[in-house]
């Protein structure tokens, strides 16, 4: 090779696991940055740009920060000084590349919004001399405002990169073996470590506004698909019920919503349920704080009995089994 030839890193292929995204920490002002990324993507947020901007930087960005700082610091992992999302985002990347023991596999995470971004480590990535590059967005079930918004900020990269890798993304695994199993082991090993019997299972899903699914969105099926799946698969005399959560300003979201359906259950002689949060690969601060404990209370207030939940698989074992099955799959093709 001439000698004034640039060093160039080739040969490898990066696997990139992708989730939504957390705040740096519990401050005002870390909170505010990463709603102001995260609400103004328009695949998140479909209304006029103009005229949201205006309600976002007025309105929302001057009072929402504190209420969610209030929520992040309920569930922020002290000792860590770090969030769970980000933290079970971490271990599932380190456990993964611990089992693919390939010299020429680089394996790393990036967030939607917030740090690491997508385009710093699609840029380490190429910079190591991966070649090919594995996108995982950590979305079980698609959705233009999760999966697809992610794409949208890997192909942002690429157009600006002289050498683009070869790119794989991994779209959805909704109803991937290895994914049912998961949550149905998680579901029994649950019941085995309680000593009462639940009424009903409560499956609940992130919301979208009800105008993304009339407009072709798929995720609505899919959460569907993943929970019929699971009802199969788990084959007890126990029901499952879908429902959806964290809906955001005044517009229809998908049907029935979880907080609206905690409230309803014990009229309805339903006083004992676990939920369960099939969507979320880590626990986070919609199922730490928005389910474990603002929805257990309102359970509770409103005449329940037994409240309790399901972690999400995390870096669990069958999750890292799932994960390592989705690239090896990718590798293959």
């Amino acid at each position: 090779m001439d000698s004034n030839h640039p060093q160039v890193n080739f040969g490898k292929t990066g696997v990139l696991l992708v989730n939504l995204g957390t705040p740096d920490s519990t401050s005002w002002l870390d909170i505010r940055k990463y709603l102001k990324e995260f609400l103004s993507d328009r695949r998140v947020i479909e209304v006029n740009p103009f005229l949201w901007q205006i309600i976002l930087n007025l309105f929302i960005l001057t009072f929402r920060p504190s209420k969610t700082a209030k929520a992040y610091k309920e569930i922020w992992m002290k000792e860590e000084n770090i969030s769970p999302l980000r933290y079970y985002t971490i271990k599932q990347a380190e456990k993964v590349k611990s089992i693919i023991s390939d010299e020429n596999l680089i394996v790393d995470y990036a967030m939607r919004y917030g740090n690491p971004s997508i385009k710093s480590k699609m840029l380490d990535l190429q910079e190591s001399g991966c070649e090919n590059i594995i996108i995982l967005p950590l979305y079980p079930q698609y959705a233009a405002a999760t999966t697809a918004t992610v794409c949208d900020e890997v192909y942002r990269t690429l157009m600006k990169m002289r050498w683009q890798p070869s790119l794989q993304i991994i779209p959805h695994y909704e109803s991937e073996p290895l994914y049912i199993q998961a949550i149905v082991n998680s579901i029994n090993q649950k019941l085995s470590n309680i000593n009462w019997k639940p009424d009903l299972i409560l499956a609940s899903y992130h919301g979208i506004p009800k105008k993304y699914f009339d407009k072709g969105d798929p995720y609505h099926c899919y959460c569907h698909k993943t929970s019929r799946l699971i009802k199969e698969k788990f084959n007890k005399d126990i029901p499952i019920l879908t429902t959806f959560q964290s809906r955001f300003g005044p517009q229809e979201w998908l049907q029935p919503y979880t907080d609206k359906t905690l409230e309803n259950l014990p009229k309805e002689g339903k006083k004992n349920i676990l939920v369960i949060s099939p969507g979320f690969s880590s626990d986070c601060v919609e199922t730490l704080e928005e389910i474990s404990i603002q929805g257990k209370e309102s359970f509770l207030e409103a005449g329940g009995d037994k409240f309790d939940t399901i972690p999400c698989l995390n870096d669990n074992e069958d999750h890292i089994k799932l994960l390592v099955h989705l690239i090896n799959k990718s590798i293959r093709k």
